[in-house]
């Protein structure tokens, strides 16, 4: 077997291309255990208007202990943390785990008067990208050339998410847990939904992180179709997607200032960098794409808002038990399918919408049903939040409208003050 540096090295073809994302999509694994990755905006108590300059953040981080949940914890380009939590056995060991590292977390920011904020956008901060990474120059620029200058940033720098991470399950299943990952999408985008405030007003979205998902280029954002060979459409879909970014042997990046597919750099179509691509960088590539639903082996739920206790909890249990329950997946599949591609309306509206308000009491009543014990308080206090037509986001938008956005951005990271 040769080495594996000298694998991610080869030179590809097409057709390799192709199957090495297919045969890396989906793990033949069973339902049950989960992964929880936490976003968070960072916020300096005593200067909330202003961001925390990176060198302050990347010194705390580098110093905070090993976590009790194992989590690790690191940082997007506006600054903003993130706790990614292990895989465990099922969802009330991952939420246990990720609430046991996160309160280490804030200890360790409470001493430094910083706080961190889970809500899908910044309420008050325009997006600014502090992280000096290559990576997210490269982004940015790309960004800029493509016409999505705004939403690369506003995504980069100014929103937040709460992503749940599920096995794949037997192959056999495979093409029916995507496509119900997908179809859920819009119903629990308006359930989870917590960005209605950004850049200090009310936008007019119950989402606003998910409508700048929408604002950007949709060959790299947009969902995958749910057909019968899931891990066959992720690798047309990834070729398909345009290039970002091209590294140098040097840890440099350099942006790509048009619209040329992973296709056209493999087969020399559109040469980039000087060079044919390696394994190592189409691995890179698909990093740089962001499908609500990614498959990474495993699948990446990242269409969910981050939001404060007690809603990260709940919507991390009924994504879970939505999927891996088969009584409630059969429900909610049924619930869900009249609004199957409303991410729009979802994002906009929200539970105002009555068909999105109908398939999420249908789907909440089918979770609190499955629910582990030790969460079924907070998804019963998530359904009774969405029986009266009110998401996550609402308790953030009355307080910007009785104390301003500055006052939201501080009740959101639940600290005294």
């Amino acid at each position: 077997m040769a080495p594996v540096t000298e694998q991610r090295t080869v030179v590809l073809d097409l057709e390799a291309a192709v199957a090495h994302v297919a045969d890396a999509a989906l793990r033949p694994d069973p339902v049950g255990p989960v992964g929880l990755e936490l976003e968070a905006h960072l916020v300096d108590l005593d200067a909330p208007a202003s961001r925390v300059p990176w060198q302050r953040i990347r010194d705390l981080v580098d110093a905070l202990p090993a976590l009790p949940g194992g989590s690790r914890v690191t940082l997007e380009p506006g600054g903003q943390v993130e706790l990614s939590g292990p895989p465990c056995t099922d969802v009330a060991a991952a939420v246990a785990a990720l609430r046991a590292d996160r309160d280490v977390l804030a200890a360790a920011l409470a001493a430094e008067r910083l706080a961190v904020a889970p809500v899908g956008a910044d309420p008050l901060r325009p997006p600014a990208r502090v992280c000096p990474a290559p990576r997210y120059a490269a982004m940015e620029e790309h960004f800029a050339a493509v016409g999505c200058a705004e939403a690369g940033t506003a995504m980069m720098a100014g929103t937040a998410a709460l992503q749940v991470n599920l096995d794949a399950g037997p192959c056999a299943g495979w093409s029916e847990r995507v496509a119900l990952a997908h179809q859920l999408g819009p119903t629990l985008v308006a359930v989870a939904a917590c960005s209605p405030l950004a850049a200090g007003r009310p936008t007019g979205w119950v989402s606003h992180r998910q409508r700048v998902w929408s604002d950007l280029d949709q060959a790299r954002c947009g969902p995958l179709l749910g057909g019968a060979d899931p891990a066959g459409e992720w690798a047309a879909y990834a070729l398909a997607a345009p290039v970002m970014l091209v590294r140098d042997p040097d840890g440099g990046a350099a942006p790509v200032g048009e619209r040329v597919s992973f296709a056209e750099w493999v087969t020399g179509e559109v040469p980039l960098g000087g060079r044919v691509p390696s394994a190592a960088d189409l691995d890179y590539h698909l990093t740089t794409l962001f499908p609500p639903v990614r498959p990474r082996g495993y699948l990446e739920i990242r269409y969910l808002d981050a939001a404060p206790e007690p809603w990260w909890p709940a919507l991390a249990a009924v994504t879970t038990v939505l999927l891996d329950d088969p009584v409630a997946a059969g429900h909610a599949a049924a619930a869900t399918l009249p609004v199957a591609t409303a991410w729009d309306r979802a994002a906009r509206a929200g539970l105002a919408d009555p068909a999105l308000h109908a398939a999420a009491r249908a789907c909440l009543a089918a979770a609190c049903a499955a629910v582990p014990a030790a969460l079924r308080p907070e998804v019963e206090a998530l359904a009774d939040l969405v029986d009266r037509g009110r998401c996550p986001g609402d308790a953030l938008l009355g307080t910007a409208r009785a104390g301003g956005p500055t006052a939201a951005l501080l009740s959101a990271t639940g600290a005294p003050r």
